[in-house]
């Protein structure tokens, strides 16, 4: 269902994208340089479709890369928590009791032998 739909959306995006690219053949001249427009300095002559797709893909990548800093304080609590989540598992499989069916053991690194229920009260 979602490989349909993806093709419903994806091929009438990859035909408008080709008839734009076959439209727009056109050499067009790109000046990095807004005090000479004569003679720029630093100019590039390109189809114009590709520099419409260069402006598309530079803007996804500036998207993505503000995008991934605005969630740096998110990341960071889930690191927190995962090191906190970590940190009482250990302690929990350190002060989890052995099995009350195994008589005689002890905990870990003492002599203190394992009980599974208070003493009876005096």
């Amino acid at each position: 269902m979602i490989r349909f739909l993806k093709s419903l959306i994806l091929l009438p995006v990859a035909a408008v994208v080709i008839l734009l690219a076959v439209a727009n053949r056109n050499l067009v001249t790109l000046s990095f340089d807004p005090f000479n427009v004569e003679a720029p300095v630093f100019s590039v002559n390109l189809p114009l479709y590709a520099i419409l797709f260069g402006a598309v893909a530079l803007g996804i990548v500036v998207g993505g890369v503000f995008t991934w800093l605005g969630q740096g304080r998110t990341r960071a609590s889930a690191r927190h928590h995962r090191r906190e989540a970590s940190r009482y598992e250990r302690e929990l499989d350190r002060l989890r009791p052995y099995s009350p069916d195994a008589p005689g053991q002890t905990y870990p690194g003492t002599s203190i032998p394992v009980r599974t229920a208070l003493p009876a009260p005096r």
